[in-house]
């Protein structure tokens, strides 16, 4: 979501940074679509639906027999893989960000603490205001870290980046492990009473929190946002903890990938388009292998929680690769297009689109607005992902042909620099 201005490409150098940011923006695009595929589930809720269907299907007014084949190809195509695509892209905008201030002679750390300290607060209200699952805290806090750690050279960074991504990952499913075996050997029919226990024990804590969701979706629209305040207000202290193990990495491999000119359509191409076939297609292999296990099974939901929180982490992250070279490598071709065109609008307004994209679908699923919410099944809940992407795709490209900036990129932007930017034709 870096606010870069555009070169004029008046020389060479100035022709490779604007490729890059076209292939940066093109991908946001594809990002932040992608992101809603995964999200509709904690919008449409319950919660416990983004874990399994089997989950929810009881709470579910609009059931399909379609229901487990859309959640395995959300699992297989969108899950983990957008997320980590965006983590990459955030850190990679920390990095052109400082790089663009220091080129004007302006401190980089200075302005791009305030960056991310805006960015802070615009996520708090995005948690208090909207929706319950905003990124935006976690990002500006693992971005200050990536801050502090982006003078370090590139092979300790790299070294850093995977030692944290892979150590925690592995011990979360080492922790997690006795409870999958027990849920197995419930399900097989040979469980201990201490392991019937247990499997007991999460799921009644699972129960808990669909009754909570269910509860608290009626709500008012003000109810709600002192609900969150009175009794959650360090919701996004604690997903941060949960989840910068992954996030932190993966904006210092975004780091990294910018100071090695991997967004630089020109360079290395033939490397670039056999790497991300070989990650893209060994990436979604593993995604699809285990999807295949979890579809015969009802996607079991511990061994489902253990799987998306700690055991995917490794095809999520090479499929995200695979995504990001391919998509680079197709820009020079895709980028004059419509659809090109369409998806680089929407990644130039793509902390807008975001946004935008929580107050459309809370209105249409919370109880202050349609109050459709725990109705629809993840087969139903595929025409509201075609919506959001049909408006994001529709309105960004006209907006900027009126305006140079998103709405939200242009008072980020005049925060930062502390005057009100020219926004206009």
């Amino acid at each position: 979501m870096a606010d870069t201005a555009r070169p004029s490409a008046s020389s060479p150098e100035e022709v490779a940074a604007g490729a890059r940011l076209l292939s940066l923006d093109l991908l946001r695009g594809v990002a932040v679509l992608g992101i809603l595929a995964i999200n509709i589930a904690g919008f449409a809720g319950p919660l416990a639906g983004t874990i399994s269907p089997a989950l929810t299907r009881a709470h579910t007014l609009i059931t399909s027999p379609w229901d487990n084949a859309a959640f395995a190809v959300s699992l297989v195509l969108f899950e983990g893989k957008m997320r980590a695509l965006f983590s990459l892209l955030f850190g990679a905008g920390v990095m052109l960000f400082w790089q663009s201030a220091e080129r004007r002679g302006a401190d980089g750390d200075v302005l791009q603490v305030r960056r991310l300290a805006w960015l802070l607060g615009f996520g708090f209200l995005h948690y208090v205001l909207l929706w319950w699952g905003d990124i935006l805290f976690v990002y500006a806090l693992c971005g200050l870290a990536a801050l502090m750690l982006r003078p370090l050279p590139t092979r300790p960074l790299v070294i850093v980046a995977l030692a944290l991504f892979y150590g925690w990952h592995l011990w979360g499913l080492f922790e997690l492990a006795p409870i999958v075996r027990a849920e197995t050997a419930l399900r097989e029919g040979h469980a201990s009473a201490a392991q019937a226990k247990s499997v007991a024990a999460w799921f009644e804590a699972v129960r808990a929190g669909i009754t909570e969701d269910l509860t608290e979706a009626r709500y008012p629209y003000l109810e709600l946002a002192l609900t969150k305040l009175r009794e959650r207000p360090f919701w996004q202290v604690s997903m941060t903890w949960n989840i910068f193990s992954e996030t932190l990495p993966l904006m210092l491999l975004g780091m990294v990938l910018v100071r090695s000119g991997f967004f630089d359509p020109a360079k290395a191409v033939k490397l670039r388009l056999y790497a991300g076939l070989a990650c893209g297609m060994s990436g979604l292999a593993f995604s699809a292998t285990f999807t295949a296990w979890a579809l015969v099974h009802d996607f079991p939901p511990v061994a489902m929680e253990a799987a998306l929180s700690w055991g995917l982490a490794f095809p999520h992250l090479l499929t995200a690769m695979g995504y990001a070279s391919l998509l680079i490598h197709a820009t020079p071709r895709l980028a004059p297009t419509r659809l090109g065109q369409r998806l680089i609008a929407t990644g130039r307004m793509a902390f807008s689109n975001y946004i935008a994209t929580s107050l459309v679908m809370t209105a249409i699923f919370y109880g202050w607005g349609l109050g459709l919410f725990a109705r629809f099944g993840p087969a139903a809940q595929v025409p509201f992902v075609l919506l959001g992407w049909a408006l994001m795709l529709g309105l960004s490209a006209p907006f900027l042909r009126r305006f140079r900036r998103g709405p939200l990129e242009w008072l980020w932007r005049s925060l930062v620099e502390k005057r009100w930017l020219h926004n206009g034709f």
